[in-house]
């Protein structure tokens, strides 16, 4: 799908509203406002979606009676009328389908410009320590609204991440290099490595100690990493690499502070945990379904097999299709069968299409989306994977939890 498809305008055709409703999602990720919906009517001929309105979640104003009210917290308002709308209805003509017939937006980061004063603004707001929201809000009120800035807060986040602005402070980037030297004088296995931009600041960290060489050495067949976690004020991911040892206890092979997780940080992650291991690359990496880590293993991890964590796929299926789990429905049963219980490709894609038809979904785009990668997490793609019985980066979060 190229750039321009993903822009809601009038004429566009969808099978179903939730359909339309994954459309947005998509969008609001994409042009960075969070998605919401304003209401859905029903036909009272069968009961089927008749229309529906998604809006931004500023959609609107705070009611101003309950601003009269004594409250026990006062909260920031967040609600600035915000009048983008996409509307679906269903059209006769095309057979049951939903037709666009609302297409209000977002400004697309293709018509976003930042000019040199602007980033001065940019910089000098965020030296100050002034929050990117209220910097840009501040900027859009002087300019008289965001079409007078000419860029959106995405392009303004954007902005600092490629200035990579976000570097460590002074004393924490000593803390850790004293920390790394000392560990380094204790024990010369000691392994870290540093990666700085252009102005010399530090961006990305990885560190492993003598035992987790030792143990990636013995046990590294098989690793699973996540970033789920973020540390410090400034919400840089955190990651590990972990394993099972002959016990099945858990070990760690290595643990990381990104800058940010873009496929260049990924890649040159992946790169120094192999420099580390003296490029003994694992054999199966399970990580959460990042197109931006997908994309770092294909170009470093060559001849790893890269699995999905199963328990994300979970979570992301239930807040795709969460509206099928409703009143006693089987259909999330269903779709867990569908990843562990068949060994043949043969029963998995019988089975699956026994659901798509059962639950009338066929076109559904997040499940057409998952079905595509389906080596990655469906076990009957998996009888010749070495896996040691794990599915899941659950390992690695668990430590990530404890270690943050």
């Amino acid at each position: 799908m190229t750039e321009t498809e993903h822009i809601p305008k009038l004429g566009m055709d969808f099978d179903t509203i939730e359909d339309a409703w994954d459309f947005w999602i998509e969008f609001g990720a994409r042009t960075g406002f969070t998605p919401c919906r304003f209401y859905t009517h029903k036909s009272k001929k069968d009961g089927l979606p008749s229309n529906a309105v998604f809006v931004c979640n500023k959609e609107g104003k705070r009611n101003e009676e309950c601003d009269l009210i004594t409250k026990k917290k006062e909260r920031a308002e967040t609600r600035t009328s915000c009048n983008v709308r996409f509307g679906v209805h269903r059209e006769p003509t095309t057979f049951g389908k939903y037709r666009v017939y609302l297409a209000t937006i977002h400004m697309m980061p293709s018509q976003c410009h930042i000019s040199e004063i602007q980033t001065n603004e940019i910089v000098l707001a965020d030296a100050s320590g002034i929050q990117v929201k209220r910097s840009h809000e501040f900027m859009s009120k002087r300019a008289g609204g965001v079409e007078g800035t000419g860029f959106i807060e995405l392009d303004h986040k954007n902005f600092l991440r490629t200035k990579r602005q976000r570097e460590l402070r002074y004393g924490d980037a000593g803390n850790i290099l004293s920390y790394f030297a000392q560990k380094t004088k204790e024990n010369p296995f000691f392994f870290y490595d540093l990666q700085l931009d252009s102005e010399e600041q530090i961006t990305n960290i990885f560190w492993a100690d003598a035992r987790m060489r030792i143990d990636y050495g013995l046990f590294g067949d098989v690793a699973c990493f996540d970033t789920t976690y973020s540390m410090n004020k400034e919400s840089r991911p955190f990651g590990v690499f972990v394993g099972l040892n002959h016990h099945r206890s858990t070990v760690i092979f290595g643990a990381a502070i990104l800058y940010d997780e873009t496929a260049a940080s990924f890649e040159w992650l992946f790169q120094s945990f192999l420099n580390c291991h003296n490029q003994k690359h694992p054999k199966t990496l399970f990580t959460d379904q990042d197109p931006a880590m997908a994309k770092a293993i294909r170009s470093v991890m060559l001849g790893t097999y890269h699995g999905l964590c199963t328990f994300h796929i979970m979570l992301n299926g239930i807040r795709h299709l969460g509206n099928l789990m409703k009143d006693g429905s089987s259909f999330l049963t269903h779709f867990q069968e569908c990843m562990y219980a068949y060994s043949s490709e043969e029963a998995f894609e019988h089975a699956w299409e026994a659901m798509l038809s059962k639950y009338s979904v066929q076109g559904n785009t997040w499940l057409l989306s998952i079905y595509k990668i389906k080596e990655k997490w469906a076990s009957c793609y998996m009888n010749n994977v070495h896996t040691l019985g794990m599915r899941s980066t659950q390992l690695s979060e668990s430590y990530n939890a404890e270690l943050k």
